[in-house]
This record gives C-alpha cells, sequence and structure tokens, in this order.
C-alpha cells in the first residue's frame, strides 16, 4: 500500500507542472508540440523536470523568466525609439 500511495504521489506531482503550464486558449485547446515546445523553453530557462527537492521554487523561477523574456520580446517590437538613462542635453558642445 505504500508504494501504491508513493507511485500515486509521484504521479500526482509530474503533473502538476504540465496542468498548470499547458491551459488552453480560449479559441483553441493546446497541442502535445506546444506543450513540448513551452516544456523545452522552461528547461532552457533553468528548470530541472528531475530536481524533485526544489520543485516548486525552481519551476515558478522558470516561468518567471520566461514570462520576462516573452514580455521583453514583445515589447522590442512595438515600443517607440530607444532605450533612454533620463539624461538629456542642450546648448553647445564646450559648455558655454
Amino acid at each position: 500500500m505504500k508504494s501504491f500511495a508513493r507511485m500515486f504521489l509521484l504521479a500526482a506531482v509530474a503533473a502538476g507542472p504540465a496542468a498548470s503550464f499547458a491551459q488552453p486558449s480560449a479559441d483553441q485547446p493546446t497541442s502535445r508540440a506546444q506543450v513540448r515546445e513551452e516544456l523545452a523553453q522552461l528547461e532552457k530557462a533553468g528548470y530541472d523536470p528531475h530536481d524533485w527537492v526544489h520543485y516548486p521554487e525552481n519551476i515558478q523561477a522558470a516561468q518567471a523568466r520566461v514570462a520576462t523574456q516573452n514580455a521583453t520580446a514583445q515589447g522590442a517590437g512595438s515600443a517607440f525609439g530607444g532605450a533612454s538613462d533620463g539624461a538629456s542635453r542642450s546648448g553647445a558642445a564646450n559648455g558655454f
């Protein structure tokens, strides 16, 4: 009975990331290829599916990194102008 409980717990923990990360959109369900791509993106961001000791923390950190990367990639194409450090200058170059 103990081994069955352990197997059930491991299966539930293993299914957790897939169920929470692979959410279908309103228009169309998520395909297997999309889920595999998202998992590969998470692993590239530092998620290790074999690290059960730090399970909730490592997938949440990887999801945050992926979200930041996606937001940066989307923002790069829609923004105006370049980056600014908040400084501006006007007048002659010699300081007068």
